[in-house]
């Protein structure tokens, strides 16, 4: 092992790469702007995010812009192969670690080369089949090594075990993202797969999962042939089912304090039984979810602010128009839509900007959030061939 210190990087920083790997280190240590690309594959299965982004850092601190953005989307098989994982064997778990890595690359070279594009470094979320903190694992698939061979690049991944094994939850990962490019608002919420929400409190970076969103939506409008409810029609068309609507707010998850997480078991096992349970039309048990998912914002929100707080609001579920309605009905705090790019791409943007802090050394965990012994620099490094 070789051991370089200084150059910007915090503390001493081992590096068991030969000689003559260290200048792709030197570049981001010295270097003030960089272009990474940062993939996400969420848990409602849209699609690969790939989004090209620039990080100049400046006096004031970081900056960003989000140079080109694509989603791939997934066709019926790679759905079908990506939500099944959680069933499979460990033969098909495997298989599926590599083929998702070698897809990644691929989609990623493909993409540089379309926008013309010339990237330092890649940094995958990788897709999430386990997530489990309690029980001491979580696991997004999507091999470093496969990706970096395919997309020809250093890499940037797992970047959430360190955490777990550090007794944290993980999840969520964004908060530092917020905190270093997001700073002008009072919080931050995602409504993805799941929503989740960040915000400063006394000097500490606070978050936590809400509760499931597009997971859940998407699970029910399927039964009506629909990939996802578009802007909550078919939510529109039904009535809040109290009965139901009372259960999902009983859930004990809700009443726990942070740091806390969640992930697709937890949504099989609390949320699926009570919708197979229900005697609701579909448009019925949309409706109440989708008001189930405005109480539980406004209840993230409205009970942190002693004043109305301007909330940056991104992610698919900011689309579902009938959903930022019931929200913006409910909670005292002005919703805040952005653009487009930062609505859809926001989590490849923050990813891509932790894995540029993993190479450069520097913290990109927050034990404030997830509940781990440590701030923590997690993520796995994958150089490319020669």
């Amino acid at each position: 092992m070789q051991r370089i210190l200084g150059i910007g990087l915090k503390a001493p920083y081992y590096i068991p790469y030969p000689y003559s790997l260290i200048p792709y280190f030197l570049i981001f240590a010295l270097v003030k702007k960089h272009k990474v690309i940062g993939l996400m594959s969420g848990t409602s299965l849209d699609g690969l995010d790939i989004a090209c982004c620039e990080f100049t850092l400046r006096g004031s601190g970081w900056h960003y812009r989000i140079l080109a953005a694509e989603t791939i989307a997934y066709d019926k098989q790679t759905r079908k192969r990506l939500s099944g994982l959680d069933k499979a064997g460990a033969l098909e778990l495997t298989q599926s670690h590599a083929w998702f890595g070698h897809f990644s690359g691929a989609e990623t070279r493909k993409f540089i080369r379309r926008h013309k594009l010339n990237p330092r470094l890649v940094v995958s979320h990788g897709h999430t089949v386990f997530h489990q903190p309690r029980q001491g694992f979580t696991l997004q698939i999507g091999n470093g090594a496969a990706l970096a061979a395919e997309a020809g690049l250093p890499v940037v991944c797992d970047l959430r075990s360190l955490d777990v094994a550090l007794g944290g939850q993980g999840a969520p990962l964004v908060p530092i993202g917020d905190r270093l490019l997001f700073s002008g608002y009072d919080a931050c919420l995602n409504l993805g797969g799941f929503a989740n929400i960040s915000y400063e409190q006394r000097g500490r970076r606070i978050a936590f999962d809400i509760c499931p969103v597009n997971l859940v939506l998407n699970f029910l409008s399927a039964k009506r042939g629909r990939p996802f409810d578009r802007d909550g029609a078919l939510a529109a068309k039904g009535s809040v089912d109290l009965d139901l609507l009372r259960k999902l707010e009983a859930l004990p998850f809700y009443s726990q304090r942070p740091p806390k997480s969640l992930g697709k078991e937890w949504v099989d096992q609390a949320i699926m039984p009570l919708l197979d349970r229900s005697s609701s039309s579909i448009e019925d048990q949309l409706r109440t979810f989708s008001e189930h998912i405005a109480l539980r914002i406004a209840a993230a929100i409205d009970s942190r602010f002693g004043r109305p707080a301007r909330v940056l609001a991104t992610g698919g579920g900011v689309y579902n128009g009938l959903l930022i309605a019931l929200a913006r009905e409910k909670c005292k705090a002005a919703l805040v839509i952005p653009d487009r790019l930062t609505i859809e791409f926001k989590e490849a943007l923050i990813f891509a900007f932790l894995g540029l802090l993993r190479w450069r050394g520097e913290i990109n965990t927050l034990r404030s959030v997830t509940g781990a012994r440590c701030d923590s620099t997690g993520g796995a490094i994958y150089l490319p061939g020669k």
